[in-house]
């Protein structure tokens, strides 16, 4: 990637797509064509040849999506299914139309079956129903992967797939009507730490395991695997490491300082068990994440503090 090339993030905004501009420009890329919805709904396809056109971007980062966790999921699921599909297949057909040199896509873990073999290899895709909290959002995501692929297969379209375990960092949503876990949690614990709160109540058995990276060790991976990387196989991008729902509680509630107890409504659902990705096959090819979970739980306290501060 020359360091003039014309990018396109899609999804700038975002937690995810806010990290890629980041890397980009920390290693001097310049040429950035970036667009919020305020000027670009990704769901319209004439919105979206417009951009390309004026624009003509040569690589594509692909990190726009309607995200939530699972009560988002349960709530909205024809959002869910019918935005991402739209916004997937306008931002991939454009790209090769407008003759872009490569697109990368960003699914989610979340595509693999509910009982998957743990750890969960690339080859488990398809293999068994899914989790039925999310899976519409992971039915779009499957979909944008078949079509990277049917594109490559078609039009010898250069579209990679990476398939990024829980994200969590600076930039991530902490509402609690459509938040991850993660962030979910920390503003829980953060606003029951302020109010000097007894208990706080999660969903759930607190059993279910899951692995967490850090938004900037993905951007660092989307970068490294834009360069290098040029296959249809779809690549699992984490840490290689888990822990419980419970065990992700107590470590938030260390950082917050929350000072009660942590009570469970196993009345509520616990979503899939576990949740950990085989990584064997992106460190492979050279990357690995750096940042551990609670420097990086830490990192996002602070940022989360400032933004609280600012508004």
């Amino acid at each position: 990637m020359d360091k003039n090339a014309r990018i396109f993030v899609a999804g700038h905004r975002g937690l995810v797509g806010s990290a890629i501009v980041r890397h980009l420009q920390s290693e001097g890329f310049t040429n950035l064509a970036l667009a919020g919805r305020d000027t670009l709904d990704l769901r319209n396809q004439s919105h979206v040849s417009d951009f390309f056109d004026g624009h003509r971007p040569e690589y594509v980062f692909l990190a726009a999506a309607k995200v939530g966790g699972i009560l988002a999921n349960s709530t909205h699921p024809a959002e869910f299914l019918a935005d991402n599909l739209a916004i997937q297949n306008n931002v991939i057909d454009a790209a090769y139309r407008h003759e872009a040199r490569k697109l990368l896509f960003l699914g989610s873990s979340c595509i693999y079956p509910k009982f998957a073999e743990q750890p969960i290899r690339e080859e488990s895709l398809l293999t068994g129903p899914l989790e039925t909290t999310n899976e519409w959002y992971a039915i779009a995501k499957i979909a944008g992967i078949k079509m990277c692929q049917a594109y490559r297969k078609q039009y010898g379209f250069s579209a990679i797939s990476l398939m990024p375990t829980n994200l969590y960092g600076p930039g991530d949503n902490f509402d609690l009507q459509s938040s991850h876990v993660l962030p979910a949690l920390m503003r829980r614990f953060h606003e029951a730490a302020v109010a000097g709160s007894e208990e706080v109540v999660l969903w759930g058995t607190g059993t279910p395991r899951r692995e967490f990276l850090h938004v900037e060790d993905l951007a660092e991976a989307a970068l490294f695997l834009m360069r290098e990387y040029d296959s249809p196989e779809i690549l699992n991008v984490g840490t290689g490491l888990d822990l419980t729902i419970r065990e992700l509680a107590e470590t938030i509630q260390r950082v917050t300082g929350f000072k009660g107890r942590i009570g469970f409504d196993t009345s509520k659902p616990d979503g899939t068990p576990r949740k950990l990705l085989d990584v064997s096959r992106v460190q492979g090819l050279g990357w690995k994440a750096r940042i551990p979970l609670e420097r990086g739980i830490e990192e996002t306290y602070r940022w989360y503090l400032a933004r609280a501060a600012s508004a």
